[in-house]
């Protein structure tokens, strides 16, 4: 029996899902155009570093945090259906998923940052710990660098 493979499933999602390059995201925050940022990375990938203002869920408390009447409700989040939201995680994959989620539960303007915060860092924009210190670059890029067990490789 074939199955589907995570990165299949990504390109799923990735058909009807918009994505934006950092660089846009940086511009509207220059702007002034301030979307509201939504961070499904774990919790301590999120105290270890994330962008300045973003709302932070993780990625298996989502769709309840979207929806009124759970003890995970996010009110921001939940009232947001119509608001331009921006998806982030480490490398645009979970993003993806999410914001697909986030799309079959009725948000119209919710899109993926392509390249996540990877892509993010590596267009030098600031992220933040969890005590609103600015976090080095090169930190922050071996935070995000991926280290493969021998059998986690196939």
């Amino acid at each position: 029996m074939s199955h589907t493979t995570f990165t299949q499933l990504v390109n799923v999602c990735r058909e009807t899902v918009n994505e934006i390059m950092p660089w846009d995201l940086s511009d509207m925050i220059e702007q002034g155009n301030k979307p509201l940022i939504l961070d499904v990375r774990e919790q301590n990938e999120f105290d270890a570093m994330h962008i300045k203002a973003s709302n932070h869920i993780p990625r298996g408390l989502l769709e309840a945090a979207c929806e009124f009447g759970y003890e995970e409700t996010n009110p921001i989040i939940a009232n947001a259906r119509e608001d331009y939201i921006v998806v982030v995680c480490r490398s645009g994959n979970r993003s993806l998923l999410a914001a697909k989620s986030m799309q079959t539960l009725g948000f119209i303007n919710v899109v993926s940052l392509q390249t996540g915060l990877r892509g993010w860092n590596d267009y030098e924009q600031p992220l933040i710990d969890i005590n609103n210190r600015v976090v080095d670059i090169d930190d922050a890029d071996t935070f995000f660098s991926a280290v493969l067990r021998e059998d986690q490789i196939k």
